[in-house]
């Protein structure tokens, strides 16, 4: 398990927050993003784009669907192209899941 070096900070997010994705949900998806994309958790911004900003590939994006689908038990739809951002990974989860990230 990665330990992230410092807490999560989501200015912009929190500020539009339900209670919905668990604190530990969240800094599971942090911690499988850190390490898949190999970046500091400070490059994780809602609006960070995971190609153009954080550098992953086509099989970096499966690696982080596969992660996502053992930790949340769930199976990510093909249709991945709508995902281009960390918020979007948020909200992909979310909505997997049944829980909307944000209002």
């Amino acid at each position: 398990m990665i330990e992230l070096s410092s807490p999560i900070r989501w200015d912009k997010v929190e500020e539009n927050m339900n209670s919905i994705l668990s604190e530990k949900d969240k800094k599971a998806v942090l911690e499988i993003l850190v390490e898949q994309l190999g970046v500091e958790e400070s490059q994780l911004t809602p609006e960070a784009r995971l190609k153009e900003d954080l550098g992953a590939d086509s099989l970096t994006i499966i690696q982080i669907v596969m992660a996502l689908e053992d930790l949340f038990h769930v199976s990510v739809p093909d249709e991945t192209e709508n995902v281009s951002t960390v918020q979007d990974v948020f909200d992909a989860i979310s909505d997997l899941i049944g829980k909307p990230y944000l209002e």
